[in-house]
């Protein structure tokens, strides 16, 4: 009954309930934390962006055993579960409060004037285009429409990594 609840409520929805949240602890962390809310949200800054990295590798690796289970089979229909969940439950929320208190971080920081943020917002985007592109991946699995070949996500699977190696990069180097 939960379950089928939670399918019911809009993408939008959730994301606005996740940002809701989101903004809620921010100003829980500025009141009770004071100067030190700063360093608070960087930490949940970092824990979501693990949380989406570690779902964002594990995705294409479903969707690459998916490809040999025959639509309709019960391993196939486990695959839908598990990528359903793990797109909604982990990636979807981890996703949108990085990008929420990354934001925040950012413009407390000052840093909107350095250009290694202007790169690192780029690869940002990029892996949240990634991030869509295996979202209509699981609603086309869902439906037995996959076209895409195990041997193509497993190139997918590198993409987020490479992003991920730039960001890292850009955020602890700071070259320019």
């Amino acid at each position: 009954m939960v379950e089928a609840s939670r399918q019911d409520a809009s993408p939008g929805k959730r994301a606005a309930v996740a940002l809701v949240v989101t903004a809620a602890f921010g100003v829980a962390a500025a009141v009770i934390a004071g100067p030190a809310a700063y360093l608070w949200l960087k930490a949940v800054h970092v824990i979501a962006i693990i949380s989406w990295m570690a779902g964002m590798l594990y995705l294409p690796r479903l969707f690459i055993y998916h490809c040999d289970a025959q639509p309709g089979s019960q391993m196939s229909e486990t695959f839908k579960v598990m990528e359903r969940r793990l797109l909604r439950i982990i990636i979807n929320p981890a996703m949108i409060i990085a990008w929420v208190i990354g934001l925040w971080l950012a413009w407390q920081g000052g840093f909107f004037q350095s250009g290694w943020l202007h790169a690192k917002l780029a690869l940002a985007l990029g892996l949240s285009g990634v991030h869509g592109y295996f979202s209509a991946a699981v609603r086309r699995f869902a439906e037995d429409r996959n076209t895409v070949t195990a041997r193509q996500w497993r190139m997918w699977n590198e993409v987020p990594t490479v992003l991920m190696i730039g960001i890292v990069i850009l955020v602890i180097v700071k070259p320019f």
